[in-house]
């Protein structure tokens, strides 16, 4: 595959990847690397950890069910000021600093995206998924040779059921599907502190798909903190299936660009297109 076959990127990044300032500069240059290949980059990001910390600061206790923050008032509004404040700004200030110009937003920020309430057996509060997108303020930046740096947080939808006080928090890594498929990405790369999905001997997979997946989960190869990456994968494929969908790692000076590349990360495909292509 070549680098030069996709031109519009949305890259994920965790709040891993973003913690510690050596790290994230590494990452900026590699962002830094791809935007002067003439790749346009989109990115996401999320921020975990930073939430944890801060609320630890302020002494809000952390509860979770199945992996999903219980977010009441007051958390909500720790998870604003974090995602949208400290993360995104050091983000953006670390790509301004190796050359890429960077604008950070959330969905509040023209419009770009609004919020359902997340429903299930348990109320989670403030916690919801992306629900319209309007991609007009990300393609105007763009154009004008900007990287969008997104935070998932945003003002619930007009007319949609729930409190509208706060804004919501949504998933990172099941945000990217749907602003991937509203901007026309080439590409959709989950950038992570592993080298791809591997096997029961340890060793890379190249190319998976949703039988694939759901074979490994159900020997226990894909288990624990890659459940939910591979569910992210997937669920981005589902929602724009001609982009190019891989979980890759993020370290090293070139690792947006390597990922593009067949020998590096795990690539997510339908089974048609399994079946026609090697590897």
């Amino acid at each position: 595959m070549s680098q030069l076959s996709h031109r519009r990127l949305l890259v994920k990044l965790g709040g891993a990847q973003l913690e510690e300032p050596g790290a994230r500069l590494t990452v900026a240059r590699a962002l830094a690397a791809a935007r002067a290949a003439g790749h346009e980059l989109v990115v996401v990001h999320g921020g975990g950890n930073q939430i944890r910390a801060l609320t630890k600061q302020l002494g809000i206790a952390d509860r979770y069910h199945e992996g999903l923050r219980i977010t009441d008032a007051e958390t909500a509004e720790v998870v604003l000021m974090v995602l949208a404040g400290l993360v995104n700004k050091v983000l953006v200030a670390d790509l301004q600093s190796v050359g890429v110009a960077a604008l950070g937003l959330c969905g509040a920020d023209g419009a770009l995206f609004s919020a359902r309430k997340l429903e299930g057996a348990v109320d989670l509060g403030y916690v919801g998924e992306v629900d319209a997108v309007d991609a007009r303020p990300a393609r105007a930046l763009l154009a004008a040779g900007y990287v969008p740096v997104v935070a998932t947080v945003a003002p619930l939808s007009h007319g949609r059921a729930g409190a509208r006080e706060r804004f919501y928090n949504i998933n990172a890594d099941m945000a990217v599907g749907p602003l991937a498929r509203a901007l026309a990405c080439d590409a959709v790369l989950f950038l992570t502190d592993v080298p791809g999905v591997l096997d029961a001997d340890k060793q890379r997979l190249a190319r998976l798909t949703h039988e694939d997946c759901a074979a490994l989960r159900a020997t226990g190869v894909v288990a624990g903190g890659m459940i939910p990456k591979v569910a992210s994968a997937l669920a981005a494929l589902d929602a724009h299936p001609s982009a190019l969908v891989k979980i890759a790692p993020a370290a090293g000076a070139n690792a947006v660009l390597d990922a593009l590349g067949d020998g590096v990360g795990t690539r997510f495909s339908s089974a048609a297109l399994a079946t026609r292509s090697s590897p």
